[in-house]
């Protein structure tokens, strides 16, 4: 219920963003219709469709952007249509006589005829495929949550629930619009320059929406505006946790349960194990830990994870990795494999590529570790990195519960190198950043045009978080493909390490690549997949360490230039 009321109020916010404009001509077109007949029918509309494309978006794949590509196209010529019907009775006339079945009831009728509901309807339809919302924390939350767990009517009645409160702020825009109109045709005898002037809007709308600006400007526009509104909402309706989401119990204080060890038959496939159960592990301490192999955070709390597994192996402990994918890349069993390999993990890793475990676990975190023991019974749980002394002590106290004896003493110290080392612990380092368009943030290089080749430009100077593409490039909704080579990412960070995942094209060929601080060679400022000189190659679907500051943790500009084409970004991190 409080996730239902949340989504509808995004979505009542939507109304005080920049990106809400290029749809408000279409909406406004219709002002002085009755609203039971024309307002009501073509807002219900607008939010049904936007409802079924985002649910689509979000789960369908490739096919299902394509698909709305076609019907957005569709939209943008009825749009327009109407528009010049709008401006001219004379065009209207002309343009509706051969399609009287259909462009008649898409477009303006007779002055004393209400108009169709079934047209407004359908008029809602061509506006919900062309509304591209700002995707703020809200709709960002909605659309996680419905790519992680498929299609359901659960995540489809969150979005409809979303575009129905912003079909609320509209009906209450429209019904001042009607009045405000109303009141210029009769006291200013106005009538037609009204409809010519929604006529004119109505085509600026159709050209701001063809040529991007709605996801392009308007969004990065809109972000200042309502992110602080929606994210205090988010935690009021639901806190995220700074660190530990569970308090470290004092010494002496019991564990509290906190639930029973969930079912780990849904996993698609298991390495370095057989299949385990609940039932086969009763009596072993057991932490699960969720994972996925390209997350920096996972990568490096993954050191302590294989250390109490040593350690701690022969004594009563069970460590079950659950490699619960973000990429789809992450998907494919002989990834991961070669991930568990080049990582040296020995423990058991459940392949949840379904999440069926992560969401038995009702878990929404990378990495998070849970704390089961002898009995099934969830003691303690820990998202995020760190608190690595007090996971040991939990560890310790529930094998003792447990009678295991003669338990080794001190902490772990791994001492991991390169991406697996301890993050600088600077908290004004720059935040992970993707680069698909699904949840990209601070891209510089103009209008993004979704799932088409398009040759991008950086701007010569990039603020603080900015990045920019530049060559020719193919943006999907969770990478960039380089399609021609001497293509290049820029990107003004501050962090001691930078990350990017990448991956080769799907001929799987090498991709050679060089990098630049601030215009030069790193240097002493290489990370582990390059050199001094800044050369590397991408030759398989990884997190790649680029950057390795070995003096401070400034602001530097950062260049990747790929001397070959076919590569695939998908994000920064920062450490």
């Amino acid at each position: 219920m409080f996730l239902l009321i949340l989504a509808y109020l995004g979505g009542v916010l939507t109304i005080l963003s920049p990106c809400i404009l290029p749809v408000l001509p279409f909406v406004f077109a219709r002002a002085d219709r009755p609203f039971l007949k024309s307002g009501l029918p073509m807002l219900l509309g607008m939010a049904a469709t936007f409802a079924l494309v985002a649910t689509l978006a979000a789960v369908g794949g490739g096919w299902a952007v394509h698909a709305n590509q076609y019907g957005r196209a569709v939209a943008l010529v009825v749009l327009a249509l109407l528009g010049l019907t709008l401006l001219s009775s004379h065009v209207a006339e002309w343009l509706t006589r051969p399609f009287v079945a259909l462009g008649n009831r898409l477009s303006q009728r007779t002055e004393g005829d209400g108009g169709s509901a079934w047209g407004a309807v359908g008029l809602g339809v061509a506006t919900g495929l062309l509304w591209a919302p700002c995707a703020g924390p809200i709709l960002g939350l909605l659309l996680t949550g419905a790519a992680l767990k498929g299609a359901s009517v659960t995540t489809t009645l969150l979005l409809l629930t979303y575009a129905l409160g912003a079909a609320t702020s509209l009906a209450l825009a429209l019904a001042v619009g009607g009045k405000v109109f109303g009141l210029m045709k009769r006291s200013l005898g106005a009538g037609q320059w009204v409809r010519r002037a929604l006529g004119v809007l109505v085509l600026a709308g159709v050209a701001a929406i063809a040529s991007g600006v709605d996801t392009g400007l308007l969004t990065r526009v809109s972000l200042a505006g309502s992110n602080g509104i929606e994210q205090k909402l988010i935690d009021a309706v639901r806190p995220m946790p700074a660190a530990v989401a569970a308090p470290a119990p004092k010494p002496g204080e019991a564990l509290p349960v906190e639930g029973t060890l969930p079912s780990l038959a849904g996993a698609t496939g298991w390495l370095n194990s057989a299949p385990l159960t609940p039932a086969a592990l009763h009596g072993k301490v057991v932490l699960v830990d969720f994972w996925t192999y390209s997350c920096i955070n996972c990568l490096r709390s993954l050191p302590y994870v294989e250390a109490w597994y040593d350690k701690y192996k022969d004594h009563g402990l069970v460590v079950v990795g659950v490699h619960s994918p973000e990429f789809a890349f992450e998907k494919d069993p002989a990834n991961v494999a070669a991930a568990v390999r080049r990582l040296g993990v020995r423990y058991p890793v459940a392949l949840d590529s379904d999440y069926a475990i992560w969401q038995g676990f009702n878990n929404e975190y990378w990495p998070a570790d849970y704390f089961i023991d002898a009995q099934g019974r969830i003691r303690h749980h820990y998202f995020g990195e760190g608190g690595y002394a007090e996971g040991e002590d939990t560890i310790r106290r529930l094998l003792t519960e447990a009678g295991y004896k003669d338990l080794p003493g001190g902490y772990v110290q791994p001492g991991a190198k390169g991406a697996e080392a301890a993050s600088s612990g600077d908290h004004n380092r720059s935040p992970e950043t993707y680069v698909g368009y699904a949840r990209a943030d601070n891209f510089a290089s103009g209008q993004v045009a979704h799932d088409d080749a398009f040759a991008y430009r950086t701007p010569a100077t990039l603020a603080s978080n900015q990045w920019g593409l530049a060559g020719r490039w193919t943006v999907h909704a969770q990478d960039a493909a380089l399609d021609t080579a001497n293509g290049s990412i820029t990107y003004r960070f501050r962090g001691r390490d930078l990350h990017l995942v990448l991956g080769p094209g799907s001929d799987g060929k090498p991709v050679r690549f060089r990098i630049t601080l601030d215009g030069q060679a790193p240097g002493a400022d290489h990370g582990m997949d390059t050199d001094a000189a800044g050369n590397g190659t991408v030759t398989a679907q990884r997190l790649y360490q680029l950057v390795r500051q070995a003096h401070g943790n400034g602001e530097r500009t950062f260049t990747i230039t790929f001397l070959d084409p076919g590569v695939r970004a998908y994000a920064f991190t920062f450490g």
